[in-house]
Protein backbone atom coordinates (compact mmCIF):
# COMPACT_ATOMS: atom_id res chain seq x y z
CA UNK A 1 0.00 0.00 0.00
CA UNK A 2 1.60 3.59 -0.93
CA UNK A 3 2.13 5.95 1.40
CA UNK A 4 -0.07 9.67 0.93
CA UNK A 5 1.63 12.54 2.17
CA UNK A 6 -0.57 16.05 2.36
CA UNK A 7 0.26 19.36 1.85
CA UNK A 8 -1.95 22.58 2.27
CA UNK A 9 -2.61 26.04 3.38
CA UNK A 10 -4.87 24.89 6.40
CA UNK A 11 -2.57 25.59 9.22
CA UNK A 12 -2.88 23.95 12.47
CA UNK A 13 -5.77 25.69 14.19
CA UNK A 14 -8.89 24.54 12.50
CA UNK A 15 -10.50 21.53 11.57
CA UNK A 16 -10.16 21.88 7.79
CA UNK A 17 -6.41 19.33 7.32
CA UNK A 18 -7.76 16.05 9.86
CA UNK A 19 -10.75 16.46 8.40
CA UNK A 20 -9.08 15.29 5.05
CA UNK A 21 -7.23 12.85 6.69
CA UNK A 22 -10.05 11.11 8.51
CA UNK A 23 -12.12 11.35 4.64
CA UNK A 24 -9.28 9.31 3.78
CA UNK A 25 -9.22 6.69 6.41
CA UNK A 26 -12.82 6.24 6.44
CA UNK A 27 -12.23 4.95 2.89
CA UNK A 28 -9.08 2.55 4.25
CA UNK A 29 -8.06 2.71 7.89
CA UNK A 30 -5.03 1.50 7.06
CA UNK A 31 -3.66 3.87 4.91
CA UNK A 32 -0.54 5.65 6.18
CA UNK A 33 -0.72 9.20 5.59
CA UNK A 34 2.80 12.11 6.42
CA UNK A 35 1.74 15.80 6.83
CA UNK A 36 4.31 17.48 4.62
CA UNK A 37 3.22 21.24 5.85
CA UNK A 38 0.30 22.94 6.75
CA UNK A 39 1.58 26.08 7.45
CA UNK A 40 1.76 27.48 3.76
CA UNK A 41 1.73 30.82 3.48
CA UNK A 42 -2.05 31.31 2.62
CA UNK A 43 -3.00 30.97 -1.26
CA UNK A 44 0.80 30.97 -2.12
CA UNK A 45 1.26 28.55 -4.55
CA UNK A 46 4.63 29.31 -5.17
CA UNK A 47 5.24 28.55 -1.54
CA UNK A 48 3.61 24.84 -1.55
CA UNK A 49 5.14 24.23 -4.52
CA UNK A 50 9.08 24.85 -3.21
CA UNK A 51 8.21 22.62 -0.12
CA UNK A 52 6.77 19.96 -1.87
CA UNK A 53 9.41 19.88 -5.04
CA UNK A 54 12.15 20.06 -2.27
CA UNK A 55 10.85 16.63 -0.61
CA UNK A 56 8.86 14.61 -2.55
CA UNK A 57 11.83 12.64 -4.23
CA UNK A 58 13.16 11.23 -0.94
CA UNK A 59 10.05 9.37 -0.24
CA UNK A 60 9.54 6.03 -2.09
CA UNK A 61 8.28 5.61 -5.69
CA UNK A 62 4.33 5.12 -6.07
CA UNK A 63 3.75 7.31 -3.49
CA UNK A 64 1.16 9.64 -3.61
CA UNK A 65 0.82 13.60 -2.87
CA UNK A 66 -1.98 15.23 -2.07
CA UNK A 67 -1.85 18.99 -2.86
CA UNK A 68 -4.65 20.98 -1.36
CA UNK A 69 -4.34 24.94 -2.46
CA UNK A 70 -6.59 27.01 -3.75
CA UNK A 71 -9.12 24.76 -4.63
CA UNK A 72 -11.86 27.02 -4.57
CA UNK A 73 -10.30 29.88 -6.88
CA UNK A 74 -11.43 30.94 -9.92
CA UNK A 75 -7.92 30.28 -11.24
CA UNK A 76 -8.41 26.21 -11.08
CA UNK A 77 -9.60 24.49 -13.67
CA UNK A 78 -10.65 21.17 -12.49
CA UNK A 79 -8.30 18.19 -10.55
CA UNK A 80 -6.11 16.41 -11.75
CA UNK A 81 -3.73 13.79 -11.27
CA UNK A 82 -0.19 13.38 -12.83
CA UNK A 83 2.45 10.97 -12.74
CA UNK A 84 5.63 12.25 -12.07
CA UNK A 85 9.64 10.48 -11.68
CA UNK A 86 7.39 7.70 -10.48
CA UNK A 87 4.90 9.28 -8.00
CA UNK A 88 1.47 10.43 -8.17
CA UNK A 89 -0.08 13.94 -7.76
CA UNK A 90 -3.49 14.89 -7.36
CA UNK A 91 -4.73 18.74 -6.55
CA UNK A 92 -6.32 21.26 -8.39
CA UNK A 93 -5.43 22.65 -12.11
CA UNK A 94 -4.45 25.92 -10.89
CA UNK A 95 -0.70 25.68 -11.71
CA UNK A 96 0.84 24.66 -8.55
CA UNK A 97 1.56 20.91 -9.82
CA UNK A 98 3.30 22.52 -13.20
CA UNK A 99 5.78 23.83 -10.53
CA UNK A 100 7.20 20.63 -8.85
CA UNK A 101 9.74 19.77 -11.97
CA UNK A 102 11.40 21.38 -15.19
CA UNK A 103 10.11 18.66 -16.82
CA UNK A 104 6.35 17.47 -17.77
CA UNK A 105 4.90 14.82 -16.64
CA UNK A 106 4.12 11.71 -17.98
CA UNK A 107 0.59 11.12 -17.51
CA UNK A 108 -1.68 14.08 -16.78
CA UNK A 109 -5.72 12.81 -15.97
CA UNK A 110 -8.25 15.03 -15.67
CA UNK A 111 -10.76 14.02 -13.13
CA UNK A 112 -13.87 13.37 -14.51
CA UNK A 113 -17.38 15.11 -13.48
CA UNK A 114 -18.58 11.52 -11.91
CA UNK A 115 -15.62 12.19 -9.39
CA UNK A 116 -16.42 15.65 -8.82
CA UNK A 117 -19.17 17.44 -7.09
CA UNK A 118 -20.03 21.55 -6.17
CA UNK A 119 -18.30 21.49 -2.80
CA UNK A 120 -16.53 24.24 -0.71
CA UNK A 121 -13.93 21.90 0.72
CA UNK A 122 -13.01 19.64 -2.77
CA UNK A 123 -9.79 18.46 -0.44
CA UNK A 124 -12.36 16.69 1.45
CA UNK A 125 -14.96 16.01 -0.94
CA UNK A 126 -13.36 15.32 -4.17
CA UNK A 127 -9.11 15.08 -3.76
CA UNK A 128 -9.15 12.81 -0.52
CA UNK A 129 -11.10 10.04 -1.97
CA UNK A 130 -8.59 9.85 -5.20
CA UNK A 131 -5.68 9.38 -2.71
CA UNK A 132 -7.28 7.24 -0.69
CA UNK A 133 -8.31 4.86 -3.72
CA UNK A 134 -5.25 5.22 -5.76
CA UNK A 135 -3.28 4.38 -2.60
CA UNK A 136 -5.22 1.27 -2.13
CA UNK A 137 -4.61 -0.05 -5.50
CA UNK A 138 -6.63 2.23 -8.04
CA UNK A 139 -5.13 4.21 -10.65
CA UNK A 140 -5.62 7.62 -11.39
CA UNK A 141 -7.16 6.57 -14.79
CA UNK A 142 -9.42 5.19 -13.32
CA UNK A 143 -11.16 8.53 -12.01
CA UNK A 144 -11.10 10.25 -15.42
CA UNK A 145 -9.23 10.89 -18.84
CA UNK A 146 -5.96 12.35 -20.51
CA UNK A 147 -5.46 15.52 -20.63
CA UNK A 148 -2.91 17.16 -23.21
CA UNK A 149 -1.79 19.81 -20.88
CA UNK A 150 -2.51 21.00 -17.90
CA UNK A 151 -2.16 24.80 -16.68
CA UNK A 152 1.26 26.31 -15.76
CA UNK A 153 3.23 28.89 -13.92
CA UNK A 154 6.74 30.23 -14.88
CA UNK A 155 8.73 30.22 -12.09
CA UNK A 156 11.34 32.87 -11.59
CA UNK A 157 14.26 32.06 -13.76
CA UNK A 158 17.87 32.88 -12.96
CA UNK A 159 20.55 34.78 -15.41
CA UNK A 160 23.45 33.18 -16.92
CA UNK A 161 27.03 34.41 -18.75
CA UNK A 162 30.53 33.77 -18.20
CA UNK A 163 30.57 36.44 -16.38
CA UNK A 164 27.72 36.75 -13.98
CA UNK A 165 24.93 34.71 -12.71
CA UNK A 166 21.54 36.85 -11.95
CA UNK A 167 19.61 34.75 -9.36
CA UNK A 168 16.55 36.01 -6.77
CA UNK A 169 15.52 34.98 -3.54
CA UNK A 170 12.76 32.24 -4.25
CA UNK A 171 11.90 31.29 -0.29
CA UNK A 172 12.65 33.05 3.39
CA UNK A 173 12.97 29.99 5.66
CA UNK A 174 11.88 30.10 9.72
CA UNK A 175 15.24 31.16 10.53
CA UNK A 176 15.51 34.40 7.86
CA UNK A 177 18.00 32.44 5.89
CA UNK A 178 17.41 33.44 1.68
CA UNK A 179 17.10 30.65 -0.68
CA UNK A 180 17.61 31.36 -3.90
CA UNK A 181 17.18 29.83 -7.67
CA UNK A 182 20.73 29.57 -7.71
CA UNK A 183 22.32 26.18 -8.27
CA UNK A 184 25.67 24.73 -7.14
CA UNK A 185 25.58 22.80 -10.85
CA UNK A 186 25.13 25.87 -12.73
CA UNK A 187 27.69 27.99 -10.01
CA UNK A 188 30.18 24.73 -11.22
CA UNK A 189 30.02 25.03 -14.71
CA UNK A 190 30.79 28.99 -14.89
CA UNK A 191 33.46 29.06 -11.98
CA UNK A 192 37.00 30.32 -12.89
CA UNK A 193 37.79 30.42 -8.92
CA UNK A 194 37.28 33.69 -8.79
CA UNK A 195 33.77 35.39 -7.88
CA UNK A 196 32.10 37.78 -5.66
CA UNK A 197 28.69 37.47 -4.17
CA UNK A 198 26.63 40.75 -3.67
CA UNK A 199 23.10 41.19 -2.07
CA UNK A 200 22.02 44.24 -0.33
CA UNK A 201 25.30 46.40 0.31
CA UNK A 202 27.02 43.25 1.24
CA UNK A 203 29.94 41.17 -1.20
CA UNK A 204 31.47 37.96 0.19
CA UNK A 205 34.64 36.22 -1.72
CA UNK A 206 33.85 32.61 -0.52
CA UNK A 207 31.54 29.98 0.38
CA UNK A 208 30.82 28.36 3.47
CA UNK A 209 30.60 25.06 3.99
CA UNK A 210 28.23 24.90 6.82
CA UNK A 211 26.33 27.40 8.69
CA UNK A 212 28.67 27.98 11.89
CA UNK A 213 32.02 28.29 9.44
CA UNK A 214 31.63 32.25 10.32
CA UNK A 215 31.26 34.31 13.84
CA UNK A 216 27.68 34.47 14.89
CA UNK A 217 26.56 38.08 13.32
CA UNK A 218 28.40 37.59 10.06
CA UNK A 219 26.75 37.16 6.69
CA UNK A 220 27.37 33.42 4.97
CA UNK A 221 26.79 31.50 1.93
CA UNK A 222 26.58 27.76 1.15
CA UNK A 223 25.11 25.65 -1.35
CA UNK A 224 22.35 23.96 0.46
CA UNK A 225 21.06 20.00 0.64
CA UNK A 226 18.69 21.49 -2.01
CA UNK A 227 22.19 22.44 -4.01
CA UNK A 228 20.75 26.31 -3.82
CA UNK A 229 22.99 29.12 -2.81
CA UNK A 230 21.47 30.04 0.53
CA UNK A 231 22.66 33.91 1.90
CA UNK A 232 21.86 34.54 5.50
CA UNK A 233 23.29 35.43 8.92
CA UNK A 234 25.02 33.41 11.59
CA UNK A 235 22.41 33.51 14.66
CA UNK A 236 20.36 36.38 13.17
CA UNK A 237 17.80 36.92 10.61
CA UNK A 238 19.16 37.57 7.60
CA UNK A 239 15.71 39.10 5.80
CA UNK A 240 15.51 41.40 8.40
CA UNK A 241 19.07 42.55 8.58
CA UNK A 242 20.00 42.93 4.79
CA UNK A 243 16.42 44.04 4.04
CA UNK A 244 16.00 40.90 1.79
CA UNK A 245 12.57 39.36 0.30
CA UNK A 246 11.06 37.39 -1.68
CA UNK A 247 12.49 38.14 -5.43
CA UNK A 248 15.53 40.45 -3.74
CA UNK A 249 18.04 40.32 -6.73
CA UNK A 250 21.41 38.52 -5.98
CA UNK A 251 24.25 38.54 -8.01
CA UNK A 252 27.78 36.33 -8.56
CA UNK A 253 30.37 38.12 -10.39
CA UNK A 254 33.09 36.04 -12.10
CA UNK A 255 36.93 36.53 -12.56
CA UNK A 256 38.78 35.05 -15.02
CA UNK A 257 42.05 33.94 -13.16
CA UNK A 258 45.20 36.12 -14.69
CA UNK A 259 47.09 34.26 -16.72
Amino acid sequence: MALITFTSDFGDGDYYAPAVKAKMLSINPQLNIIDISHSVDTYDIAHAAFILRAVYKDFPKGTIHLMALNGTSNMTDGFIGIKLEDHIFVGPNNGVLSLLSDHDPGIIVQFADIHLKDSTFPAKDILAPIAAKVASGAAIHDFGGPLMQMKKMIPRQFKATRKQIIGHVVRVDNYGNLLTNISKEIFDKLNPGKFTIEFSRESLTKLNKTYDHVEPGDCFAIFNSLELLEIGINHGHGADLLGLRLDSPVFINFFPEEA
